[in-house]
Parts: C-alpha cells; sequence; structure tokens
C-alpha cells in the first residue's frame, strides 16, 4: 500500500487513503451468503453439507445471575476457529473483486479494507471516491454487514502546498478527514514521516524495559541470556513490525535517537553496565545492532525475498506456494531406509538401477554428482555446477532432483536413490517442506510410481568404503573445482542473503563506531565493531570485565568525574590519573603480574598490542583475567579510602 501510495506521489497526483470500518464484521458474516458463495466457487457438494451441518442449529447461550439467555442465530463466523477466516473471505472476496472492475485500487486482510483514490484534483476524487463507497455500502446491505461511517477515516496524502480537499460520504453521512490512520498497526501519517508510529512502538518497549529494569541489576537479577531472550522475542518485533513499509524513515536523524534511546538501556542491561556508559560501548559488549540498521536489515531481506530487490544481479530462493502443491489426500506416502552398514546395504541392494548422489563444497565453490549403477558397475555419471552462493544442502536437493528427472525418462522397472545427506532425505520425504526442489523431487516421484516404475530412498554413511558413494563424491568434488560451465541451480539462498545484508550493517555500524567520540575505553580493547560482534558472545562481559571494558566503573578517574572522590589520581603517582589504560599497562604496583602476564603471552602489553591480543582465543582469556584481578584490588581499595 505504502509503495503504490508513493508511485503516485512521485506521479504528482493527490491521494485519498479511505480506511473502511465493518460493524461487528466476523459475527455479522450472514449464513446465506456464504452458503451461496460456496456454490458459485463450485465447492464440492460433501464439503458444502459439511459447512451446512455445522452452521445448522447454532445458538448463543449467555448465563448471569443463575438465569440462562438462549437465542438462535443466522450469522457469525466463530472467532479463533480454523474456518472461520476463509468462511468470511469468502463472503468479503466479491466487493474486492468488484471495486477491482470498477478501478478502484483497494487492498485487504480479514475485516480491515482500505481504498485508495488518486488525481489532479480533489472533485475527481470526490467523484470517484464517492461512488465507490456507494457501491460499498450497496454491497454491504446486500450483505446483511453494516459499514460505520462515523467509524471509516480517510487522509489526504499529497507533496502540493495548495490542495483542496475532497468531500466524501457515505450513505448521506460526512466522512471526516484526519491526519493519520492506523492500518493492521502502522500508524500511517499523511506526510508519510512515521514519526506517530515510532513514538508509539518506542512508548511500547520502554513499557517493557520498565518492567525488565526492577528485575535486572548491575550485580543481581536475571541472567544476561534471559536479558537477551526478552529483547529478542520481545523488544524487536514490536519495534521491527511493518519495517519494509516505514524503514526509510529510520534513516532520520530524530528517528534514530529515538530508537538509541530505546535500545541503550537495554544493552547496558544485557552487559552489566553502569548508566553512564555511552550507546557504543553498550551495544558493542552486549553484541546488538543498532535497531535502525535492524530495520534496515529487515526490510531489504523483505524486498528480497518477495522479488522486490535482487542480490547482484541474483535471485533469491523462494519456497513454493502452498496453494501451487498437491492436494493433501493425493500425497504419497513417502521414507527412506538407514543403511549404516555393509550388510544393510547388501541386503538392499537389488534394484535395477541405482543412483548414488552427493554434493560438495569446496575452496568455496560448489558441485554435485549422480552415478548411475546396474547391479554390477557403473553406466553413467552426471556433473551439476552450482554457484558459490549456493549451500551443499541445495547441491544434495538438486542431486536427488535430476536423480527422479531421470527416473521419469527410464523404461518401467525398481530404482534406488542413495544419498549420504539425511537432511536432504528428510526434506525430501516431508510433504510440509516448501523447498522447491524437494517438491519436484516429490512429484516426480509420484509421477513415477503411476506409471509403475517403484523407487526407494536410502541413507548409507559417508566416507564408508561404499563404491557407488566414493565415485559420487569424487564427482561432487570435480564439479565444484573444474566445471566451468552455465549453473544447473543458481538460486541464491535465504542464508546467504542474510549473511550478506548483515555484512554491509556491521560495516556501517563499524564506521559509526570508529568515527564516534565515545567509547574510547572500550575501543582500545574492541577497535574494530564487527570482530567485537564475534567476541563477546564469547566472554560474556558482566560485572568487573564491563567496568574495565567501558572504564565506567570504581577507578579514581571516574569517582572524581561524578565528584566521590576528591582526586583522579592513583596512589603510585599524584600525577599519574588512575585510569584503565593505566593501572593495565603503566602501574608500578602490578608490575609483577604485568610481568608474568607478558611471559605468558609471549608480547609486551601496549596499546597497539591489546587489540590484536583480544582476537586470540586464550590469549583473551589471560588478559581478561589478569585486567579483572588487577580492577578488583584497585576497586576495593577505593573503596577502603
Amino acid at each position: 500500500m505504502i509503495q503504490h501510495i508513493k508511485e503516485k506521489l512521485n506521479d504528482k497526483k493527490l491521494i485519498t487513503v479511505v480506511s473502511l470500518d465493518i460493524e461487528g464484521a466476523f459475527d455479522s458474516a450472514w449464513w446465506p451468503a456464504i452458503r451461496t458463495r460456496l456454490a458459485e466457487e463450485k465447492c464440492p457438494v460433501n464439503i458444502r453439507r459439511m459447512i451446512d451441518s455445522y452452521l445448522n442449529d447454532r445458538c448463543v447461550r449467555v448465563r448471569y445471575a443463575g438465569v440462562e439467555c438462549r437465542r438462535d442465530t443466522n450469522k457469525g463466523c466463530v472467532q479463533g476457529s480454523i474456518g472461520g477466516p476463509i468462511l468470511w473471505n469468502l463472503v468479503l472476496d466479491p466487493l474486492l473483486k468488484g471495486l477491482e472492475q470498477r478501478g478502484d485500487y483497494c487492498q485487504a486482510f480479514a475485516d480491515d479494507v482500505v481504498l485508495i483514490f488518486s488525481g489532479d484534483t480533489a472533485l475527481e476524487i470526490q467523484r470517484r471516491a464517492n461512488a465507490a463507497l456507494e457501491y460499498v455500502r450497496g454491497w454491504g446491505i446486500r450483505n446483511k454487514l453494516k459499514f460505520a461511517p462515523h467509524k471509516t477515516c480517510a487522509m489526504v496524502v499529497t507533496r502540493k502546498l495548495k490542495y483542496d480537499v475532497p468531500l466524501l460520504s457515505m450513505g448521506g453521512v460526512a466522512i471526516g478527514m484526519s491526519e493519520e490512520i492506523k492500518i493492521l498497526g502502522l500508524t500511517v501519517d499523511h506526510k508519510l514521516t512515521f514519526n506517530t508510529h515510532v513514538a508509539n512502538v518506542c512508548k511500547k518497549a520502554i513499557n517493557i524495559y520498565k518492567q525488565l529494569a526492577r528485575a535486572a541489576k548491575v550485580s543481581w537479577g536475571l541472567h544476561p541470556e534471559v536479558i537477551r531472550s526478552i529483547y529478542m522475542a520481545a523488544v524487536e518485533p514490536v519495534i521491527l513490525y511493518a519495517a519494509s513499509a516505514w524503514a526509510p524513515a529510520a534513516r532520520k536523524v530524530g528517528v534514530q535517537k529515538h530508537l538509541n534511546s530505546v535500545q541503550r538501556g537495554f544493552a547496558q542491561k544485557l552487559c552489566g553496565a553502569y548508566r553512564t556508559v555511552s550507546l557504543h560501548s553498550a551495544l558493542v559488549l552486549a553484541g546488538l545492532l543498532p535497531l535502525d540498521l535492524r530495520i534496515q536489515e529487515a526490510a531489504a531481506l523483505y524486498e528480497m525475498k518477495k522479488g522486490v530487490t535482487s542480490l547482484a544481479g541474483r535471485e533469491v530462493e523462494r519456497v513454493v506456494a502452498f496453494a501451487d502443491t498437491p492436494h493433501p489426500a493425493k500425497h504419497t506416502a513417502m521414507g527412506f531406509v538407514s543403511l549404516v552398514d555393509q550388510s544393510l546395504v547388501e541386503t538392499h541392494n537389488s534394484q535395477d538401477i541405482r543412483f548414488f548422489t552427493d554434493g560438495s563444497k569446496i575452496e568455496g565453490k560448489v558441485g554435485a554428482a549422480l552415478s548411475l549403477w546396474d547391479r554390477e558397475a557403473e553406466i553413467k555419471s552426471s556433473k551439476l555446477s552450482l554457484p558459490s552462493c549456493c549451500t551443499v544442502c541445495q547441491a544434495e536437493l538438486l542431486a536427488i532432483c535430476v536423480a527422479t528427472r531421470q527416473i521419469l525418462r527410464r523404461q518401467e522397472g525398481t530404482f534406488g536413490i542413495y544419498s549420504d545427506s539425511k537432511a536432504a532425505l528428510q526434506t525430501v520425504t516431508n510433504q510440509s517442506a516448501l523447498h522447491a526442489l524437494a517438491v519436484e523431487a516429490r512429484a516426480n516421484l509420484s509421477v513415477a510410481l503411476s506409471q509403475g516404475k517403484v523407487t526407494s530412498l536410502f541413507w548409507i554413511k559417508a566416507h564408508a568404503g561404499l563404491e557407488g558413494n566414493e565415485r559420487a563424491d569424487h564427482l561432487a568434488k570435480e564439479a565444484a573445482l573444474k566445471n566451468k560451465t552455465r549453473p544447473d541451480y543458481d538460486l541464491c539462498p535465504v542464508s546467504f542473503v542474510k549473511r550478506q545484508i548483515r555484512l554491509e550493517s556491521q560495516g556501517e555500524w563499524n564506521r559509526r563506531y570508529g568515527n564516534g567520540a565515545t567509547a574510547g575505553v572500550t575501543k582500545i580493547f574492541l577497535p574494530d565493531a564487527a570482530d567485537a560482534y564475534r567476541i563477546v558472545r564469547k566472554i560474556l562481559p558482566r560485572g568487573v570485565i564491563t567496568q574495565v571494558l567501558t572504564g565506567h566503573g570504581g577507578f579514581s578517574e571516574y569517582l572524581h568525574r561524578f565528584k566521590c572522590k576528591e582526586n583522579p589520581s592513583c596512589i603510585c603517582d599524584p600525577s599519574a590519573i588512575e585510569s584503565v589504560p593505566h593501572i593495565i599497562l603503566e602501574c608500578p604496583i602490578f608490575a609483577r603480574e604485568r610481568w608474568t602476564l607478558e611471559q605468558e603471552l609471549e608480547i609486551e602489553l601496549s596499546l597497539q598490542n591489546i587489540r590484536h591480543i583480544m582476537l586470540k582465543g586464550k590469549a583473551r582469556e589471560k588478559l581478561l583475567e589478569y585486567a579483572e584481578a588487577i580492577a578488583n584490588k584497585t576497586i576495593r581499595r577505593n573503596k577502603e579510602t
């Protein structure tokens, strides 16, 4: 809807958005209309009879103060039922088709219907909109549904500085104009700034934070992973809802400030930091991407999945629509046999033709292969090429799918498909798996069965010495490394798309982090935000470690800053400021511990070397242990004095 409005704005049109309100929509769905619609859609008689039985003799009962009132009903889709939305869609569908045939732009989700009118003048929009609204009202009367004009909202969207407002009415009742409309939880304003929507979702997130703050303190309370789960499962979904519609607004500085104020509190709770810690430090130590970048990620992923945009010219792999799969009644029961040892292989090795399939990803290149064997030896082989963005699972599925295609081209007989990928076989045999290759493989196997060709699926252990499997593995590696032909399958997996989008986000985050004026101490340890994103999950900064990594803790410099100590100097030298870099790298009081660490790490402890030490697992652990130990001594001494 937003995309349509923006297209009309680019054409310099005047746009009017009308959101219709149906009084008690689901409760008012008229049963005779449902029965008529089932007949019009040529629904099978047995299903129509079943729905007639479902709707027959229904009543509403209310018990109150010991008295029961009973009333028969002839309308309503039971809310919360599985069939309710389908029955409602049947009723509403003719209205949408009728509006479309009239040339009016409409969208609907359940009982939320939106009409959009565009034109050069308000008079033109007024004429078309009032005619459409009268058509809607007449349809409602015929189907015993009442549209409420006083609840129907309208809004004008335009880039023109001077314009007239269309006068809309429905059934003689004027429809008022407003500056914003809430549609499916998204508040759309007349200038498409989405400032109101951002303010609303930020308010919801802050309310969640206030409840969380009571149970998560610096030294006690909820575990960081519990806080992370709450943030990921409750806060981010609230913020990211409908991100694809309002993502451009997240690039504005004002919106980013709103989002940052929400995220900063959660990030500080995650890493157990003081409230004075900057946003950059808190996000890096919590391992959270800035919310505005997460919004851009969600929007980009949505657009690529829907085919609106592509990744470097590559089409993104999409699952098959449920409506395009076979009816559940036509599903063929499928399964595979696991052959865990050679004796089981020999027991089941009785097919006329055996297909050994395999996929391989080596040196960043992907290939697949299948080897055809009769009862004695290999009779044919095929190499399949895939682009480097593809996964091994895609290669395995492609090999199995190609095997089923070849089975269709062969004469009657028995066939066996042997694969060492249990995941690929489970995808193929699972009727609810909607991967395009798996759906095609199942369809091919069903057709082959109808032709009298019996096909069995087997899982075999990889690299167990089985000749056919070893041959397929060798061919797959050759296909990956040496094949220069056009790819047999070149759809980009969603996992690769997510990875590329995340890399772009991390690059932008790293630029902001590096150019920011805050997080000076954190940058000593973690100068690169992308590296920090990988490291913090391994160290889970908390307590004293967080104080060390941020410089906000029981150190003289920090305590003096907030007037908790008379001067910021260290006891080693009145002219030396007691900061984190000082106690770790320079303070003579801790010279022995520092020397011991340098001998263990075989590297001098300096500002330039700390960043390199943090990238190495065991060295990082020793550095943080050393930093925590001397920080504890410093904090304890400052408490006593």
